[in-house]
Formats: structure tokens, sequence, C-alpha cells
């Protein structure tokens, strides 16, 4: 689940990376970036150094030949910020519940597994987004963080309850997968703080 997961955040990232029109190394870094940020902060935390992302290199290998198919054949569809948006809840939900699961098996509680498995999946899309320069989608009001929190949530909750691991994993995933989706499709977002707004603001853009 965790190599799945870097695939297709590697994806998300290089196809940002192709529509910003970056190059092939800037497309590649910014692959890279979205596949291991989370995981590898979810490694430093819980002491599993160095972190898998930059010692096993299945993960490089993973998100250098995603960050290469996309370069090379980029078709007309996925230039569609939808599908961007599909591969990264997709991410998503497989590194929120992968690094719930792997936080417990380094013996955490299942509260701080669950935050920590939400850390991963946000992780690796706040790296890609800051690194054009766009505001992390998990600042804003998107459901992100709380459709990854769901998945890590449900992962520790079948782990707690002794449910099989690999279905309680996929249905996890499955449920952090479609909060997001929805939350794409119907717009569905978080509340805001309703401040009034300074004329000021206008006048200076």
């Amino acid at each position: 689940m965790d190599l799945v997961g870097t695939f297709v955040f590697a994806i998300s990232g290089a196809m940002l990376g192709v529509h910003r029109r970056l190059d092939v190394f800037g497309v590649l870094v910014l692959s890279f970036a979205a596949s291991s940020a989370g995981g590898i902060m979810r490694d430093v935390l819980i002491g599993a150094v160095p972190p898998t992302a930059i010692s096993d290199w299945r993960y490089l290998a993973t998100s250098v030949a995603a960050g290469l198919a996309i370069f090379f054949w980029y078709s007309p569809w996925a230039r569609l910020h939808t599908a961007i948006q599909l591969f990264d809840a997709a991410g998503l939900a497989l590194f929120s519940v992968a690094g719930a699961e792997k936080a417990l098996t380094y013996g955490l509680d299942p509260l701080m597994a669950a935050l920590l498995g939400m850390v991963t999946g946000i992780g690796g899309g706040m790296a890609r987004d800051i690194l054009v320069t766009r505001t992390p989608t998990v600042l804003q009001a998107d459901i992100y963080a709380v459709a990854a929190l769901l998945g890590a949530g449900l992962a520790v909750t079948g782990s707690w309850l002794r449910l099989p691991l690999v279905p309680t994993a996929i249905l996890s995933a499955l449920a952090c997968f479609a909060l997001r989706v929805a939350a794409i499709h119907f717009g569905w977002r978080l509340p805001v703080a309703l401040t009034s707004r300074d004329p000021r603001d206008d006048a200076a853009t």
C-alpha cells in the first residue's frame, strides 16, 4: 500500500509539474516530493530512521518512473484539474491508512497513530503545493485533512477491534477516497471565519 501510494502521489506531483510547464528535472523533483514527503515526516516522527523513502531504492524508482511516464506521455485528458485531484485523493487515502498502520506497528497509541496517519497523507500534497508556490489544499477550506483523518481513524479502529488487516485497510482507504471525491464533486467545504472586508484590500489589488 505504501508503494502504491507513492506511485499515485508521484503521478499527481508530476501532472502538476507538467501543468506548470516545469522541465524534466523539475517534474521529477515535484514527483518525488509529492510521493515521499509524508512518508519521511512519518518515519522521522516515529523514529524509523533513515526514512524508508530514502533508504529503499524502490521508492525513488517508483517516483521517477511515474514522473517520466507523465512527462513523456502526458495525454490531453490529464490536463484537467480534476485528474490531478483524483490522483491526489487516491494517494491521500493510501498514505493515511499506511501511515496509521505503521504508527501502530511502532507502538503508538491509537489516537496518535490516527493523527500520524493524517500527517502522512497530507504531507506529500503540502510539499508539492509549496514547491509550485500554491497555497496547500489542506490549509484552505477544502475537506482534505478530515478525509485523511477518517481513513486513518477507521484503520486504527479496525486494528483495535482486531478485524482482518487487509480488508480493513482497503475499506478505510476507500472511505477516505470517497469522502475526498464527494467533497470535490459537491463542493463541500469546512467553515471559515467571517470577517469584514477592508476596502483598502480591494484598492491594493
